[in-house]
């Protein structure tokens, strides 16, 4: 099966929390032991994207933290291990851009270990070289 026949939807209605929350919680770098009442607030303030198989199971995840003017965090982007290879994570994040890009957006942050080409591809670059110093505080105990 390629990656046509799956579809993406923002519809919040759609998602499958419990899914979302056991892979983010188990099967990422950036969130694992993640609780579930954190990924219920993820979700609950974000912009939030699914993909999901012809048969409606979810099988594709991301979220946008975004004022829909001038800027917005794309993070949470989880393809799930079985359906990897194709294509889906492109598909998924092309959707979400060209989403983002009707918006008018000024800029569009995310921070990855490991898919710099996949983002690459779809125009994001280092920060390095920017005109604005981009800083960060983080409380690294929180996942």
């Amino acid at each position: 099966m390629s990656g046509h026949e799956y579809a993406i939807s923002d519809d919040p209605e759609r998602l499958d929390l419990d899914w979302i929350h056991r892979v983010l919680s188990t099967d990422t770098y950036w969130a694992e032991g993640r609780s579930r009442e954190r990924t219920e607030r993820a979700v609950a303030n974000s912009r939030c994207y699914g993909l999901y198989h012809p048969s409606g199971l979810q099988v594709g995840f991301a979220r946008v933290v975004t004022d829909l003017v001038s800027f917005a965090w794309l993070g949470d982007v989880y393809i799930d291990r079985d359906v990897r290879g194709k294509g889906l994570g492109k598909r998924l994040v092309g959707h979400i851009l060209d989403d983002l890009d009707r918006a008018g957006l000024r800029r569009i942050l995310l921070a990855t270990q490991g898919a710099e080409e996949l983002y690459r591809r779809f125009g994001f670059t280092e920060i390095d070289g920017d005109p604005s110093t981009w800083m960060t505080k983080r409380w690294s105990e929180r996942t």
